[in-house]
């Protein structure tokens, strides 16, 4: 199995922000991805590009995953900050708005042709309706391309539909993104839940995302990190049924049928049982 890293909680910061910058240093997020686009405005964002770049580059944020996100391809700011990002080497650029397996490659050969460093990866967001329709051919375009990023306001907005709780009217794309990624071998993350205030609504949307089978989901307020945390991680009895079944798996080994507290165990559920035990192992490592 190759080596699972967390993305349970991804805080988006507004990177024009020196403060929120350097607050995220001490938050308990798993990932960071420091904004250039949404978050940023429009004559702030030359300054905000240098400051993402110069905090990516630092190490200053431990064992965080951190990610810069730059402007949509087409805008006036996307190349500059598609090339100042790639010689910052973060551990991942995130692109708004990607629709299509062709932007990917054009933007895997522009974060080759500035001299991306090798562990850069692509997160594209899906946040369009074509991308949906599209991806599978997306989350298939370039081994570079590790994580898919929901973009949940954006679609709704794209479908003329409405937020309720439950997401009933986006069901079906949140479904068919995470298809698309699981049929790639990659990773991909719920969307953001807008109203900071609202904890009930916010942890059974988290909930539901990981029900689902999300990796972990994407915020907009420090003060949603640690709901996130806990719901996308394997609670302790989890842990503990997956020791319990891979012990009995290995001491019926050759015995034939192997139960464990009264049902068959098969090696599905044994990798299940193993990649539980290595999200564990890897939460526990960020200390």
């Amino acid at each position: 199995m190759t080596e699972f890293v967390p993305l349970r909680s991804v805080l988006y910061m507004p990177s024009s922000n020196e403060r929120a910058l350097e607050k995220a240093k001490s938050i308990a997020c798993d990932g960071l991805i420091l904004d250039l686009e949404d978050a940023v405005a429009p004559d702030a964002k030359p300054a905000a590009r240098e400051a993402a770049c110069a905090a990516a580059a630092s190490g200053e944020y431990g064992r965080r995953t951190v990610t810069i996100r730059v402007n949509g391809i087409g805008t006036e700011w996307h190349d500059a900050d598609l090339e100042a990002a790639a010689a910052a080497g973060p551990d991942a650029v995130v692109v708004p708005k990607v629709n299509s397996a062709a932007e990917v490659r054009q933007l895997v050969d522009a974060l080759e042709r500035y001299g991306a460093p090798d562990h850069t990866t692509l997160w594209a967001m899906v946040e369009t309706p074509v991308a949906i329709l599209d991806a599978l051919a997306i989350a298939r375009a370039s081994e570079r391309l590790s994580t898919l990023v929901m973009g949940t306001n954006d679609l709704v907005k794209e479908l003329y539909a409405e937020h309720v709780p439950g997401r009933a009217p986006i069901l079906p794309s949140l479904h068919t993104a995470l298809l698309a990624a699981r049929a790639a071998g990659i990773a991909i993350l719920d969307g953001v839940y807008n109203d900071v205030k609202d904890t009930d609504g916010f942890l059974a949307e988290c909930r539901q995302g990981r029900e689902m089978g999300f990796d972990g989901k994407t915020l907009i307020h420090p003060g949603q990190v640690e709901g996130a945390n806990e719901a996308f991680a394997p609670s302790a009895q989890a842990v503990e049924d997956a020791r319990g079944l891979i012990q009995a798996w290995e001491d019926g080994r050759g015995a034939g049928v192997v139960t464990y507290q009264g049902r068959m165990v098969e090696n599905l559920h044994v990798e299940s049982a193993r990649r539980t035990l290595a999200i564990d192992e890897a939460i526990r490592a960020l200390g």
